[in-house]
């Protein structure tokens, strides 16, 4: 009788020792939008220990073209929570953890510090260095990847070697950079650099890739079916990996608050996040406008305004990009 991983225990590559590795291992998947989701689909199926889910967000019905575990009845739902239900029934045998939370500089180095590798499924430059700062300082492999239009592009991270910063040592102002809501997304580009980093974390997991492999940044373009790689080199000055300069992590204890990509949408995470009675949050709010209260999300809409509030206080305002007006409907709202 074939078990659940015959067709890959019979890999060369593989083999039942390096089941019982990927059996042992564990991974955190920053995010999971459209590489999330197969990125973490295809870790599940391969059988990793245990996958650490971190997301922000909820998914949306726009989401559904290319997020590839979500369907209309998880709409409104926290991504995180959706989607560790969905690998939960595809293997009982491996340990999903969903985390519903903003990654920042409060909570990142304790998230990530559960996993021995990291993939990158985020959608925002600025999370990706706050990542980055992490893995260089805890010595974590990391893989980052992304796409957009028809096209991706992946790059092993690993100890010792090129970080994100000596690739990118400064970040784009921004409104400089394409969005999928400006520049749109081939669902396919998603689930092929998705499939491509799980590939990598594997190889990684396994020891096929050794820690001083030198850093490749690998760049696909679906459309026209091309694939190119640049040798990524250390840069002696680098302020993160070079000089340890962790400047992403290192910030003063705040309010956070992010502008999201291409969502016309702020999102406020409170200095000091504590845990809110979402059902008392919506008997306040119940006269004020139409309120949806799951365990997870409260979603509160007026005439003017929309906002998605989470049991940690974190908020998404939908409507503007004005952070002060946002601080001032979550004032008005939620509360200082």
């Amino acid at each position: 009788m074939y078990n659940r991983y015959s067709r890959q225990t019979i890999l060369q590559n593989i083999g039942e020792e390096g089941q019982e590795k990927l059996a042992q291992s564990s991974i955190a998947v920053v995010g999971c939008g459209a590489l999330g989701t197969a990125a973490s689909n295809n870790l599940a199926r391969a059988g990793v220990g245990r996958i650490i889910i971190i997301d922000r967000d909820f998914v949306e019905l726009s989401n559904l073209q290319r997020q590839m575990l979500y369907d209309e009845n998880d709409v409104d739902e926290p991504k995180a929570i959706a989607a560790a239900r969905k690998l939960e029934n595809i293997n009982s045998d491996i340990e999903i953890e969903p985390v519903v939370k903003d990654i920042n500089h409060t909570n990142v180095e304790d998230i990530l510090s559960k996993a021995d590798l990291v993939l990158d499924g985020t959608d925002n430059i600025l999370t990706r260095m706050l990542v980055n700062d992490v893995c260089v300082k805890q010595e974590k492999p990391w893989i980052y990847t992304g796409a957009i239009g028809t096209s991706g592009m992946t790059m092993n991270i690993l100890p010792g070697k090129a970080c994100l910063r000596c690739l990118y040592p400064t970040i784009p102002k921004i409104g400089s950079l394409p969005t999928c809501d400006t520049m749109g997304v081939l669902n396919t580009i998603t689930v092929i650099m998705g499939s491509m980093e799980t590939t990598e974390a594997l190889k990684i997991l396994l020891g096929h890739i050794p820690v001083g492999t030198d850093s490749k940044l690998r760049v696909y373009d679906a459309w026209n079916n091309s694939l190119d790689e640049v040798l990524v080199r250390k840069n002696p000055d680098c302020p993160c990996c070079a000089e340890k300069n962790y400047e992403y992590m290192d910030t003063e204890d705040r309010e956070v608050i992010t502008s999201l990509c291409g969502r016309n949408a702020i999102q406020i995470t409170p200095a000091d996040p504590k845990e809110l009675s979402l059902d008392e949050m919506a008997e306040k709010l119940e006269p004020l406008g139409e309120v949806k209260n799951t365990p997870f999300i409260l979603i509160f809409k007026t005439e003017k305004e929309e906002i998605s509030l989470f049991k940690d206080g974190r908020a998404i305002i939908k409507g503007t990009h004005d952070e002060k007006v946002a601080r001032s409907l979550y004032a008005r709202y939620i509360g200082t």
